[in-house]
Protein backbone atom coordinates (compact mmCIF):
# COMPACT_ATOMS: atom_id res chain seq x y z
CA UNK A 1 0.00 0.00 0.00
CA UNK A 2 1.34 3.42 -0.67
CA UNK A 3 2.05 6.28 1.51
CA UNK A 4 1.26 9.97 0.77
CA UNK A 5 3.87 11.97 2.25
CA UNK A 6 3.67 15.99 2.60
CA UNK A 7 7.23 17.17 2.11
CA UNK A 8 7.88 21.18 3.01
CA UNK A 9 10.71 23.10 1.69
CA UNK A 10 12.19 26.61 2.98
CA UNK A 11 14.04 28.38 -0.06
CA UNK A 12 17.56 29.86 1.08
CA UNK A 13 18.12 33.42 -0.10
CA UNK A 14 18.30 33.51 -4.29
CA UNK A 15 18.16 29.76 -4.78
CA UNK A 16 14.41 29.42 -5.56
CA UNK A 17 15.03 29.10 -9.04
CA UNK A 18 17.05 25.91 -8.35
CA UNK A 19 15.10 24.64 -5.66
CA UNK A 20 12.18 24.68 -7.95
CA UNK A 21 13.74 22.97 -10.54
CA UNK A 22 14.74 20.45 -8.14
CA UNK A 23 10.95 19.77 -6.71
CA UNK A 24 9.87 19.67 -10.66
CA UNK A 25 11.68 16.75 -11.30
CA UNK A 26 11.52 15.37 -7.55
CA UNK A 27 8.98 12.64 -8.20
CA UNK A 28 10.36 11.69 -11.55
CA UNK A 29 13.70 10.68 -9.87
CA UNK A 30 11.89 8.68 -7.56
CA UNK A 31 9.90 6.82 -9.95
CA UNK A 32 12.69 6.01 -12.19
CA UNK A 33 13.89 3.86 -9.21
CA UNK A 34 10.48 1.81 -8.89
CA UNK A 35 10.01 4.08 -5.40
CA UNK A 36 6.94 6.74 -6.27
CA UNK A 37 3.50 6.17 -7.78
CA UNK A 38 2.06 7.42 -10.78
CA UNK A 39 -0.03 9.32 -8.80
CA UNK A 40 0.48 13.09 -10.10
CA UNK A 41 2.57 14.87 -7.20
CA UNK A 42 0.60 18.38 -6.00
CA UNK A 43 3.17 21.07 -5.81
CA UNK A 44 2.45 24.31 -4.59
CA UNK A 45 3.70 27.41 -2.03
CA UNK A 46 2.95 29.25 0.69
CA UNK A 47 2.23 32.55 1.45
CA UNK A 48 5.97 33.44 2.20
CA UNK A 49 7.51 31.12 -0.51
CA UNK A 50 7.61 28.00 1.12
CA UNK A 51 7.23 24.77 -1.48
CA UNK A 52 5.05 22.22 -0.39
CA UNK A 53 5.20 18.85 -2.41
CA UNK A 54 2.72 15.70 -1.79
CA UNK A 55 3.56 12.75 -3.43
CA UNK A 56 2.80 8.97 -2.89
CA UNK A 57 5.59 6.18 -2.24
CA UNK A 58 5.02 3.06 -3.59
CA UNK A 59 5.23 1.56 0.12
CA UNK A 60 6.74 2.51 3.59
CA UNK A 61 9.60 0.20 2.18
CA UNK A 62 9.98 2.76 -0.81
CA UNK A 63 11.05 5.27 1.48
CA UNK A 64 13.54 3.12 3.60
CA UNK A 65 14.77 2.06 -0.05
CA UNK A 66 15.67 5.41 -1.00
CA UNK A 67 17.81 5.87 2.07
CA UNK A 68 19.56 3.60 0.33
CA UNK A 69 19.83 4.58 -3.26
CA UNK A 70 22.89 6.46 -4.79
CA UNK A 71 21.07 8.37 -7.04
CA UNK A 72 18.19 9.46 -4.99
CA UNK A 73 20.72 10.30 -2.10
CA UNK A 74 23.01 12.43 -4.87
CA UNK A 75 19.54 14.46 -5.84
CA UNK A 76 18.52 15.22 -2.21
CA UNK A 77 21.68 16.35 -1.10
CA UNK A 78 21.14 19.45 -4.11
CA UNK A 79 18.43 20.20 -1.96
CA UNK A 80 20.58 20.71 1.24
CA UNK A 81 22.42 23.54 -0.56
CA UNK A 82 19.34 25.61 -1.92
CA UNK A 83 16.81 24.84 1.09
CA UNK A 84 15.93 23.59 4.61
CA UNK A 85 13.49 21.36 4.74
CA UNK A 86 10.86 22.28 7.41
CA UNK A 87 7.63 20.60 9.21
CA UNK A 88 4.55 21.57 7.73
CA UNK A 89 3.52 23.51 11.05
CA UNK A 90 6.09 26.25 10.79
CA UNK A 91 3.81 27.45 7.73
CA UNK A 92 1.71 29.84 8.74
CA UNK A 93 -1.59 28.72 6.78
CA UNK A 94 -0.89 25.39 8.86
CA UNK A 95 -3.10 27.72 11.56
CA UNK A 96 -6.20 27.33 9.68
CA UNK A 97 -8.50 24.91 8.99
CA UNK A 98 -8.63 25.12 5.34
CA UNK A 99 -5.22 26.58 4.11
CA UNK A 100 -4.75 28.24 1.02
CA UNK A 101 -1.67 28.07 -1.10
CA UNK A 102 -0.34 29.19 -4.50
CA UNK A 103 -0.22 27.21 -7.37
CA UNK A 104 3.44 26.15 -8.95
Amino acid sequence: MGKIVIATYKPKPGKEKILDSLVKNHVKVLRNHGLATLRPPMIMKSADGNVIEVFEWISKQAIEDAKNNKDVQEYWNKYRDVCEIIPISQLIESNTSFSEFNPF
